[in-house]
């Protein structure tokens, strides 16, 4: 039988991954003095710095995440005071995402400690290696998308 080796396994490589990166980004936003930011929010910020005010269902596809996860989130963000709801106008049972003077004014901040971390990340690597990588990694999650919702061919 052959030896199972974590570091020949796809998933351990990837978890391993994101979990050191989740780390240090999560240290690195501290030492800038923006530990209300938590890695966890960026797919949420990253989504209204680009479309502010969208709906929850709007947002939580946007960043990708998972309806069940995206109250829980927003309502962490509203204590941290990154964004506030605000009735829909269009719809009263709905509501819009909107962020706060603060939510905007971390823009620059996150996405400095982000891109500094990253970059020290993929040292190394070559601008084509970093784009086939992200093709590869958009490909598998895609993939995995599919399969959770029973999709796949």
């Amino acid at each position: 039988m052959r030896p199972v080796v974590p570091t020949d396994c796809l998933y351990y490589l990837i978890s391993r991954a994101t979990l050191a990166a989740t780390s240090l980004i999560k240290r690195e936003l501290a030492a800038a003095g923006v530990q209300q930011v938590s890695p966890a929010y960026l797919g949420i910020l990253m989504t209204l710095w680009n479309s502010d005010g969208l709906g929850g269902l709007e947002l939580g596809r946007g960043a990708g995440v998972e309806p069940s996860t995206v109250t829980g989130l927003l309502d962490r963000m509203e204590r941290d005071g990154l964004l506030a709801r605000q009735p829909d106008p269009d719809d009263r049972r709905a509501q819009r995402i909107c962020l706060t003077a603060l939510g905007q004014q971390l823009r620059e901040p996150v996405l400095k400690v982000v891109g500094e971390v990253l970059s020290r990340a993929s040292a190394g690597f070559s601008d084509q290696e970093i784009t086939t990588s992200k093709n590869f990694l958009r490909q598998f999650l895609a993939n995995t998308q599919e399969e959770r919702r029973g999709t796949h061919g």
